[in-house]
């Protein structure tokens, strides 16, 4: 049984497409698997999100899928041989009409609506900020710059404009018909890349549920923060979604590097005092790629993201191309043990001032207050959609939370919440039926023992959304 409170997202891709890779990776700890839109065809997506309910299903327990959008694509073109390379002081040109490959000159743009974006004096960075352009001058379709930091550029690397402002759309028409592909295996999570505001998660929403609708489903929705514009709408945005991802590769070279650490821990704030869900992403164990051991940088990035209070952190593609899949996540795993047990738990503090106006969220304040207060072994909540759960999730505790819920859908979504441990078990029973069957399944587990205490909510009637009204403080008999 899960020990650890922080949930650990896993990109697939070639280093773990193998079936038996990927059920070892769900067994050494991994609950929620990206599949990253950027690549592959829809087809590819389909047998893929088989291939991980087959492999979680042999690994006796649930993961969720995540689709990950690709989004606007703000990259150069091709070169000639691949790649060039620019030095500091040379003059260069990005030009959206141009159709020939590129040279050590110029080079087309997959993003044709650069020239109308920037003017003179922008600055541009390429390749994840390791080339840096000045805009000289903008004539027509074609952006000439002036090469501040050189290096290698090769086909399709991707632009970021210092301080934001870009234009690019979040949702291409790609992206829209790769929702309907996600909906056709009912992902979990969609995550939606580049969003400026909340009408971008509110179309994303509006396309999902509509594609979802054969399906009975309603994904969840992960807005990934990546662009400038995106942090003054900060709030409005996380209104609009159900979780966002810190993602900081793309942030980092928009706002600088020195202003991610501070930023990620304000979003870790609002999105808990939003309850919503946050995910920390991007070079949280990069060196591991290529090698069996993280650095000590990389442990402490990792641990100081779960004493931020990440629901999750996320690796990439240490386990979709590196060499050492496995030992990153059971890398990853130890390092959130280890962070998790220096945590330190202040709940009283974090109840000062706050008010609850609805019933169900005021059991599930008393059920965390209760247990932590009497020492309780566990917390159980029998819930339909999940809510109750959510809320207890976000204040720390260590007391773990066990979400017994009729809904696979609803356990599968309840794999990314913090401390939750989501459990399937059929609530449509009467009540005392159901927190019969709530007990043995902590007692079949190993949660409890004979004089053990915990705590349950429920609701009655049983099994109706939002009707969690009761709290009882149970000693195991």
């Amino acid at each position: 049984m899960l020990r650890r409170s922080t949930k650990i997202v896993a990109t697939l891709g070639p280093a773990s497409s193998d079936p038996a890779m990927l059920e070892k990776l769900i067994r050494a700890g991994v609950n929620v698997v990206r599949l990253n839109f950027s690549h592959g065809k829809a087809q590819d997506h389909i047998d893929r999100a088989t291939m991980v309910r087959e492999a979680a299903k042999r690994a006796g327990c649930e993961v969720a899928i995540m689709a990950d959008l690709q989004g606007p694509k703000i990259r150069v073109g091709k070169f000639v041989d691949n790649k060039v390379q620019l030095v500091t002081g040379q003059k260069f040109v990005l030009d959206a009409a141009r159709t020939e490959l590129g040279d050590i000159n110029a080079v087309g743009l997959d993003y044709k609506e650069l020239p109308r974006d920037v003017k003179p004096g922008d600055t541009l960075l390429l390749n994840d900020g390791l080339i840096v352009m000045t805009v000289e001058s903008v004539k027509g379709t074609a952006v000439h710059v002036v090469v501040k930091i050189g290096g290698e550029l090769s086909n399709n690397k991707g632009i970021n404009k210092q301080g934001g402002g870009l234009t690019a759309p979040a949702l291409t028409g790609k992206d829209m018909e790769d929702i309907k592909t996600a909906m056709a295996f009912q992902a979990d999570y969609v995550a939606v890349s580049f969003p400026q505001n909340a009408t971008d998660m509110e179309m994303a929403r509006q396309l999902c549920n509509v594609a979802a609708a054969e399906y009975n489903h309603k994904p969840h929705l992960i807005a990934k923060i990546e662009r400038a514009e995106a942090i003054p709408k900060l709030e409005e945005i996380l209104r609009a979604s159900d979780s966002i991802m810190v993602a900081r590769g793309d942030l980092a070279i928009e706002v600088g590097n020195a202003a991610v650490p501070a930023l990620q821990k304000r979003m870790i704030k609002m999105a808990h005092a939003m309850d919503k869900t946050v995910i920390t992403a991007t070079h949280m164990m990069e060196s591991m790629i290529n090698n069996p051991v993280p650095t000590r940088a990389e442990v402490s990035d990792v641990a100081n993201a779960v004493l931020d209070g990440s629901d999750a952190v996320m690796l990439s593609a240490e386990t979709a191309a590196g060499k050492y899949p496995l030992e990153t996540v059971e890398e990853m795993v130890k390092i959130c043990e280890a962070a998790e047990a220096a945590e330190d738990v202040k709940l009283d503090a974090d109840f000062l001032g706050m008010t609850f106006h609805r019933i169900d969220q005021s059991i599930a304040m008393g059920a965390l207050f209760t247990a932590y207060h009497m020492g309780a072994k566990a917390i159980v909540a029998l819930t339909d959609s999940g809510s109750t759960a959510l809320w207890m999730s976000r204040h720390r505790i260590n007391v773990p939370i066990y979400a017994l819920t009729p809904k696979v859908a609803t356990q599968r979504k309840m794999t990314l919440y913090r401390n939750v441990r989501p459990l399937l078990m059929d609530t449509s029973i009467d009540r005392d039926t159901a927190l019969l069957e709530a007990e043995k399944h902590l007692l079949s587990r190993g949660i409890v023992q004979k004089g053990d205490v915990y705590a349950i909510t429920c609701g009655e009637p049983m099994g109706s959304p939002g009707g969690t009204n009761m709290l009882k403080i149970c000693r195991v008999g």
